[in-house]
C-alpha cells in the first residue's frame, strides 16, 4: 500500500515541486524515488546512527544506480541539532569534496532532517536535499515543508532557512522499530491536524488513536497520509509561514518554552511538549471566552489515553523554571512580532487562528496554574 502527494510550490523544472512517498518497503526504492539521475554523483548520507540497517540497504541501491556514496552518522538527540553539530557535518562534506552536484540524503528523525537540510541549504549555497524520515513525528511534520534549522542558547530554530528537499520519502516500515515513547511524541503531531481545522479527523483519531500507535497498516498509512496532505496544502498555500502555515504552531509557543526550559536534557520530547502546549492553548482559550471548557478537556482526554504528557507538572524531574521564565522564553519565539507573542488559539476543535492580542497577566495566570496542578 504505497502512497504518493505532491507540493506543488511551482513548475518542476524551477524544482519547486515535490513528491511525498508513503508506503512500506520505500527504502530500498531509494535511488528510483529521487527525481534525478545520480551515476557518477556523490552522495552524502548522513543519518541518525540507530538507523545504520536501513542506510545500509540503501548504500546498495544507490551504488546499483552509478552513485558514490558517503555516509555519517550523528546521534540524533536535540543537542546534535546545534552549532557544534552543524560544524561537523559542514567539515565531513567539505573534507569529503562536496560540490554543488552532490546530493545530500537525511535518515533519521526530525533533528537529523533539520539539521541535514541546514547543511544542505548553506553548503556551496545549496545543495539537492532527500528527507527519508523514519520517526512518525519527522514523517507527519517535520520531513515536510522546508524548514531546516539548529537550536542556539536562546532558543529552538532561531538559526535556519526554508530549503525544499527533492522528495521526501516515508517509508512506514521503519516506524516498527521506534521506542514506544518516540511513537507517542509523533502522535501528538498528528492530533494536531485535527486541533487546526479537521474535527472529522480528529473524531476519526478518538476512534483509530489505538490502532495507529499498534502500527496497524491501513489505520497508520491514513494518518501518515492524511497529516502529510493537510501540512502540504498549507505549505503550497503559506511557504514562508507569512500567514496560515503559523497554524501548524499550535501548542508550540508553550512547548517551545517548555523545551528550552528542560534543557533538551531528554525529560521532555518535541511531541511530549507540543502536546502540552495543545492542552495549554485550549485551556487559554477557554479561559478567554473563545470555546468552552469541554473543549480542552476533549483534547486533554485523549492525548491521556494515547499515553501522552498533557500537564507541565508531568515532567519529570519537574522543570525549576518560573512562570515569567517561561514568559521570557516565549518572547524569544519567531512568532513574536512588535514585542507581542503570537499564539494560535482556538475557538473549537478544529476551529484555530492566530492572535496577537493575549494578556500576559492571564498567560502568566495561566503557566502558575500549569506548574502548580
Amino acid at each position: 500500500m504505497t502512497q504518493k502527494l505532491s507540493l506543488d510550490l511551482g513548475s518542476e523544472q524551477d524544482g519547486r515541486a515535490y513528491d511525498i512517498h508513503i508506503g512500506k518497503g520505500l527504502i530500498e526504492q531509494v535511488a528510483d524515488l529521487i527525481p534525478m539521475d545520480l551515476k557518477g554523483r556523490n552522495v552524502f548520507v548522513l543519518y541518525d546512527q540507530n538507523t545504520y540497517p536501513y542506510v545500509q540497504v540503501m548504500e546498495e541501491a544507490l551504488g546499483n544506480a552509478g552513485a558514490e556514496t558517503k555516509i555519517h552518522a550523528e546521534k540524533g538527540g536535540e543537542p546534535t541539532k546545534s552549532y557544534d553539530g552543524y560544524y561537523c557535518v559542514m567539515n565531513w562534506l567539505l573534507d569529503n569534496g562536496v560540490n554543488r552536484q552532490s546530493v545530500l540524503i537525511a535518515v533519521g528523525g526530525g533533528v537529523i532532517g533539520d539539521l541535514g537540510g541546514f547543511a544542505a541549504a548553506t553548503v556551496m549555497r545549496g545543495i539537492p536535499f532527500v528527507q527519508v524520515p523514519t520517526t512518525l513525528l519527522a514523517q507527519v511534520d517535520s520531513s515536510v515543508g522546508g524548514k531546516t534549522g539548529i537550536n542556539t542558547a536562546q532558543g529552538k530554530n532561531l538559526v535556519g532557512a526554508f530549503y525544499q528537499p527533492k522528495t521526501v520519502i516515508c517509508d512506514i516500515g521503519t516506524l516498527g522499530t521506534l521506542p514506544e515513547r518516540e511513537l507517542k511524541s509523533g502522535y501528538a503531531e498528528i492530533v494536531k491536524y485535527g486541533l487546526i481545522n479537521d474535527f472529522e479527523f480528529f473524531e476519526w483519531l478518538e476512534e483509530n488513536g489505538e490502532k495507529v500507535l499498534a502500527l496497524d497498516e491501513e489505520a497508520l498509512t491514513y494518518a501518515v497520509h492524511k497529516s502529510c496532505s493537510a501540512k502540504a496544502a498549507v505549505v503550497a498555500a503559506d511557504e514562508r509561514e507569512a500567514g496560515q502555515r503559523a497554524l501548524l504552531n499550535l501548542g508550540h509557543t508553550f512547548g517551545h518554552a517548555l523545551e528550552a526550559a528542560a534543557n533538551y536534557d531528554g525529560r521532555l520530547l518535541h511531541g511530549e511538549a507540543v502536546s502540552i502546549g495543545m492542552v495549554m492553548a485550549f485551556d487559554l482559550s477557554a479561559k478567554m471566552g473563545l470555546c468552552s471548557q469541554e473543549e480542552p478537556a476533549r483534547v486533554e482526554a485523549h492525548l491521556k489515553s494515547c499515553g501522552l504528557k498533557t500537564r507541565v507538572t508531568d515532567i519529570a524531574p519537574n522543570i525549576t523554571q518560573s512562570a515569567d521564565d517561561l514568559w521570557n522564553n516565549m518572547t524569544r519565539d519567531k512568532k513574536a512580532a512588535g514585542g507581542k507573542i503570537g499564539f494560535i488559539l482556538a475557538r473549537g476543535i478544529g476551529k484555530a487562528f492566530q492572535s496577537y492580542d493575549v494578556d500576559e497577566e492571564l498567560v502568566t495566570f495561566l503557566l502558575n496554574e500549569s506548574l502548580a496542578s
